[in-house]
């Protein structure tokens, strides 16, 4: 029997050291969260702290692969960090009722040419300390520290329900031209900038595929008053396409397939599919790109819609000013990442008792908001010219 939206498991507490951008971050999360701050402040790289404990659990993925595949522990650390250097990741997950059911930490470095190595892996559930490391068997075999608990399944039977929860993050920042390209699923797999995307709706079961690419094809006739029908198709070559029939001129319309499709089609399309697909914590980067604005004034209410059904956690990096003027959005679920000297810090709007007074004012959040991770100088843009 499926669980209620408030019984699902979700991030509720995250604390951070040294990890890219940031030295400190203590933050509480909410079931929906607006990342907002100048270009370069961390907005990516802290999503990426939920991509990298998908990893450590994903198939064929593991600490060390998770670590690799972000260039090693040297960019991984934060320029500002200070002894100790050791990069530390605690989350706290849990449901509604109980926000501290799991605790998961992480802390790790690496010395000179040896692998990364694990300083202390820690599982806590509802109180209670279920695994401590280094434990005297890491002790007699250091080789052990080069992985964690939570990535092998013969141990972490007791906490599998976290290591399964992990799994389910799904990260997407559709890029339009590669799902265009004709070998976009060449050697990729769950490929976030949508190289697999329609590979993955061509593989989903008939009845739910159907199902969804009518729900989604009510949802684009919004955006998209000519669109008439949306389906799945494959060529010759057995490679899958979407077409979509649109009002013409001509009696029967005209059908085009996403070689076709408008950038913005295309990006509220996986949009909308990746909310229908998973009920992991999603994560999605600046999704009003290519939209129009009024279309973009309704993506917060199209999260909370799907929220009161499934119960699915979101977090969304975003610039848009259309976006956080939805009235339905709460100081609590803001996050302004501030840069600074000593590295960005994480702050939710409802701890900022100027955002406040602004609002109080009659401001809406955007412009409350948007003007304190604006750069400081941007008009010097308008100085610039190319050296003689």
């Amino acid at each position: 029997m499926p669980k209620a939206p408030s019984e699902r498991l979700r991030f509720t507490f995250l604390h951070l050291q040294n990890w890219r951008n940031f030295t400190q971050v203590e933050c509480p999360l909410a079931g929906r969260a607006f990342l907002v701050g100048p270009n370069a402040s961390g907005k990516s790289n802290l999503l990426d702290v939920f991509r990298f404990l998908r990893d450590l659990v994903s198939v064929g993925g593991g600490f060390q692969s998770a670590v690799e595949r972000r260039g090693g522990v040297s960019r991984l650390r934060c320029l500002a960090a200070r002894r100790p250097s050791d990069i530390l990741i605690h989350v706290q997950v849990g449901t509604e009722k109980n926000p501290q059911l799991w605790e998961y930490t992480l802390c790790f470095n690496q010395d000179k040419q040896q692998p990364p190595r694990i300083v202390r892996e820690r599982v806590v559930q509802s109180g209670q300390e279920i695994l401590d490391r280094p434990d005297p068997e890491d002790n007699k075999d250091p080789q052990r520290l080069i992985q964690t608990h939570l990535e092998q399944v013969y141990v972490n039977q007791p906490f599998r329900p976290l290591a399964d929860f992990f799994a389910s993050v799904q990260y997407l920042h559709l890029v339009p031209q590669i799902i265009r390209e004709p070998d976009r699923a060449v050697g990729k797999r769950h490929d976030p900038f949508g190289g697999d995307f329609l590979e993955r709706i061509a593989d989903t079961g008939k009845k739910t595929r159907e199902s969804r690419l009518r729900a989604i094809q009510k949802a684009l006739q919004i955006a998209v008053p000519q669109l008439q029908k949306l389906e799945l198709c494959w060529d010759t070559k057995g490679v899958p396409h979407l077409r979509g029939k649109y009002e013409h001129w001509r009696p029967r319309g005209a059908w085009q397939t996403e070689e076709h499709f408008s950038d913005g089609t295309l990006r509220l399309l996986g949009l909308l599919w990746i909310m229908l697909e998973g009920r992991g914590l999603l994560l999605l980067e600046e999704p009003e790109l290519s939209l129009h604005p009024e279309v973009v004034r309704y993506i917060p209410q199209m999260f909370a819609r799907m929220q009161s059904r499934t119960g699915r956690q979101i977090f969304v990096s975003t610039h848009s000013p259309e976006m956080l003027r939805d009235e339905g959005i709460g100081l609590d679920e803001v996050l302004l990442l501030i840069p600074g000297k000593e590295g960005t810090t994480v702050q939710p709007a409802s701890k900022r008792d100027d955002i406040k007074k602004l609002l109080e004012g009659g401001l809406s959040l955007a412009d409350a908001v948007l003007p304190k991770t604006s750069p400081p100088q941007p008009y010097q843009l308008l100085l610039w010219k190319e050296e003689s």
